[in-house]
């Protein structure tokens, strides 16, 4: 079953860091993201820019609005992502739990959905 897992950055954390911890962490991601390819898990992972490049496209009543950088506020930002192929909700959450990133915030986990089907995805 495939997850995706949204990975939340807490500025104050990510921010206080040293540079050599800042280091450790990439080197420790992308480590864990080639023990995830190699296990069959990871189908793909990236990393985001940060919020304030962000833009934001909505549209209401046929007018569409586009707004500089992310539309919440908030203590925490989307800074990646990953597509994982789990066998169950518990397999991704060890994916998740096990994730250096969680230590500079979250991770979200959810289930592709299939709208036809109004199932999770296979």
């Amino acid at each position: 079953m495939r997850y995706l897992c949204l990975v939340y950055v807490d500025r104050d954390i990510i921010g206080a860091i040293t540079p050599e911890r800042n280091q450790k962490l990439q080197d420790d991601v992308v480590t864990y993201d080639a023990d995830l390819g190699r296990r069959g898990l990871l189908l793909m992972g990236e990393p985001l820019a940060e919020p304030e490049t962000a833009v934001t496209v909505r549209r209401r009543n046929g007018k569409v609005t586009v707004l500089d950088g992310p539309f919440a506020e908030t203590k925490e930002h989307l800074g990646g992502f990953m597509l994982i192929d789990a066998r169950d909700l518990n397999e991704a959450i060890d994916v998740a739990r096990n994730d250096p990133m969680t230590e500079m915030g979250s991770i979200e986990v959810r289930a592709l959905w299939d709208y036809v089907k109004g199932v999770p995805k296979e």
